[in-house]
């Protein structure tokens, strides 16, 4: 299924909280996005060579993700948000429809991985777009994780804009990720991000990177 996901997860019937209280994240997947004015209600989904981008304006307390497969596809595609430019369009869009604004958004990127070997390197074709389509827009990018080989679980706080990442060994391996419990309050290190990311630090006891 394509385009946005129900904030009432009626799709899945998963409950929002967890037996332990804490809540459990909002699943999407490729070709979809979502947006969310709760950071007790945070977003999250698993990257291999897609890229998720993750908007929010900080002022009127409202953000979101994407989660698109290839650049652009083929004309008269009907899954319209697998591909980037209409999966940022129709993400800023219902950003604007909660009352953001474009000139207020920031964005995190995500993703891009080389997962297989050989062929053409989709996840570098999609890391590039989504770069290209961020500056053309003159959207700030305050945070990145883009390329490498390994998949990525991913999950992001829509009003403050925090997110939490962490690698897998590769896509299908990785856990479900509506299973994931994510405090929303855990602090923030001050750790330098490594060279291949910027904007996030580490939490070295957990191995999940920071992206305040």
């Amino acid at each position: 299924m394509s385009g946005p996901v129900s904030p009432s997860d009626q799709r899945t019937g998963v409950p929002f909280l967890s037996a332990s209280g804490l809540p459990r994240p909002h699943h999407i997947g490729r070709g979809e996005y979502a947006t969310g004015r709760d950071d007790m209600r945070p977003i999250a989904t698993i990257l291999g060579s897609c890229v998720a981008t993750c908007l929010y304006d900080p002022v009127a307390g409202v953000g979101g993700m994407n989660h698109f497969l290839l650049p652009d596809g083929p004309p008269g595609a009907t899954s319209a948000a697998s591909y980037g430019v209409n999966a940022m369009e129709l993400l800023i869009n219902a950003i604007l429809k909660a009352g953001g604004a474009r000139t207020r958004l920031v964005a995190k990127v995500f993703g891009g991985a080389r997962v297989l070997a050989g062929g053409t390197d989709i996840g570098a074709l999609n890391a590039r777009f989504v770069k290209d389509f961020l500056s053309r827009d003159g959207l700030s990018c305050a945070a990145e994780s883009l390329g490498g080989t390994l998949a990525r679980k991913l999950v992001f706080f829509p009003v403050s804009g925090r997110a939490k990442m962490t690698f897998v060994q590769d896509e299908a391996a990785a856990d479900d990720i509506r299973d994931l419990r994510v405090p929303p309050s855990a602090p923030l290190p001050a750790a330098a991000a490594p060279a291949h990311r910027s904007g996030g630090g580490r939490d070295d006891d957990s191995g999940i990177e920071l992206f305040g």
